[in-house]
């Protein structure tokens, strides 16, 4: 059901999303292969580089209830558990900002995420 979904969004963008994807595929020149509207079992990720283990998701102004609230947060743990870091932004700020979102995106790639690093728990008596 997801990928059929998936496939309809990757027809279907918002002017944001169209405006972040044509930036976020320059980025193969350093490296950075993303992917649009990736599903993620029942979930669809908008932008996934998965050599980076990072999701870029843009909010439009649906996101603001409590119930997108809910779920976006619900959306993100489970993606975390994935392994998988997740950026979000406005589409606003993609639509006045977009240099600035690009570095950030950029960044973030280059930033392990602090999951795949984890530094084992203290033992028994030993101080972190």
């Amino acid at each position: 059901m997801a990928e059929k979904f998936a496939r309809w969004l990757r027809q279907n963008l918002t002017d944001a999303e169209r405006i972040l994807w044509s930036r976020l595929r320059d980025l193969k020149q350093i490296g950075l292969h993303f992917r649009r509207q990736v599903p993620f079992d029942r979930y669809v990720a908008d932008f996934c580089c998965h050599s980076a283990k990072l999701i870029v998701e843009l909010d439009g102004d649906q996101h603001g209830s409590d119930a997108s609230l809910s779920y976006d947060a619900h959306r993100t743990a489970y993606l975390n558990s994935r392994g998988y870091r997740v950026l979000r932004f406005a589409n606003l700020e993609v639509m006045c900002e977009l240099n600035r979102v690009i570095d950030a995106i950029v960044l973030a790639s280059r930033d392990p995420h602090p999951d795949r690093f984890a530094l084992r728990p203290p033992r028994k008596g030993e101080v972190k």
